[in-house]
Formats: C-alpha cells, structure tokens, sequence
C-alpha cells in the first residue's frame, strides 16, 4: 500500500519513529540501527515501508533501504517468523550478512541473533532456499560469463543478492562493472549493493 513515506522526522523512539507528511503523523516501527541512523529529529527523512496487516494488528513497518525492506518481507514469510521477531534480527544482522548466511547454510551465525535458536535459524535457511531453487542461474554477459561459470563465490554472490530480491538481469549489469576478481565473497555482495542501491 505505502512503497515508502518521506516527510519532517517528529520524533524518534527505540522501536519506532514518527513522520510527519502534510500534518498527518505516520507512527512507523523500525530496526534500532536504521533508527539511530535515519537523521535528526525536525530533518525530511524517507523510509521505505511494509503495510502489516493482521487480524490484531494493523502496522506500518520502515526501513533505510530496499534490501532492508525485503530482507523484512522475506523473514516474515517464513513460517513462525512474525513481524516483532523480523524487526528484531534486522537490528542485529546486516542484509548482505543475512543473505550469505543463507547462502553456506550457516545456522550457528543466525543463532547468535537474540531469539533465534537452531530450529527457527534452520527453518529460515531451508525456506529461503527452495524459494530460491525456483529461479534460473544468471545468464551473464559474454565478458563475465567465464569467470562466473568458473567461480563458486561469484555464483554465491549472484545467489546471495537474489536473496535480497534483485533480478538476475540486475545483476549481471552490476557485475559487468565491478572487477570481480580481486574481491572476497562479502566484497562482492557490498560492492553490488552500491550500484544496486541507486537504481
């Protein structure tokens, strides 16, 4: 319903802030960090924002980035997961962090974040996963398809960013434009996000 709400930043909470656009205040709740970094108080702000709604419960939920709103809309999908526990993990756990735990299966990092236990953290990873088995492999462009064919942390990253909602068309012109070679997996996906991040 709401993509995103840009207005004056009235007040700022732990858990939530309120914006106000046009005299109306829109009370959104938000991950600590994304808070803390979001401006001062009297500043125009933008948040991208999730529109939750429940038989109990009708929230607005925001975040500094898209790959924060996914990361969001992809927790909450999973089974047990509600949208108290998504804000949580969001404000432990970075996107790009998130998307490469998923991606090598690391179920002991996911359970460092407060409120994660094995059962839950391997319930993420298994079913972001098969969401993810339904979508083709990036058909690169003739000067990256090599290396990528030939690289196990560039197909990661591809998986990783797809995690966080890109196309596979996104990202094989962001790749086009980095030098993938000199770079560690976790190098790869923050340098992607750069480019991705301005689109």
């Amino acid at each position: 319903m709401f993509a995103y709400i840009k207005g004056t930043l009235e007040t700022k909470q732990d858990t939530f802030v309120i914006i106000d656009v046009q005299g109306v205040g829109y009370k959104i709740f938000m991950p600590t960090n994304s808070i803390q970094n979001l401006g001062k108080e009297g500043e125009i702000v933008k948040v991208f924002t999730h529109y939750y709604v429940r038989e109990d419960n009708i929230s607005l939920y925001g975040f500094s980035s898209n790959e924060e709103l996914r990361m969001f809309e992809l927790l909450i999908s999973v089974s047990g997961v509600g949208a108290k526990s998504a804000i949580t993990m969001l404000s432990e756990i970075t996107p790009s962090k998130f998307a490469l735990d998923v991606v090598s299966d690391d179920v002991t990092s996911l359970t460092k974040i407060p409120g994660v236990g094995k059962k839950t953290a391997a319930r993420i990873i298994l079913e972001l996963k098969d969401k993810l088995k339904s979508e083709q492999t990036i058909e690169a462009k003739e000067e990256i398809k090599t290396y990528i064919e030939g690289s196990e942390k560039v197909e990661e990253a591809i998986t990783a960013l797809q995690v966080l909602g890109y196309s596979k068309r996104e990202i094989e012109s962001v790749f086009s434009k980095i030098n993938l070679k000199d770079l560690e997996l976790e190098d790869i996906i923050k340098n992607a996000l750069k480019y991705l991040g301005r689109n």
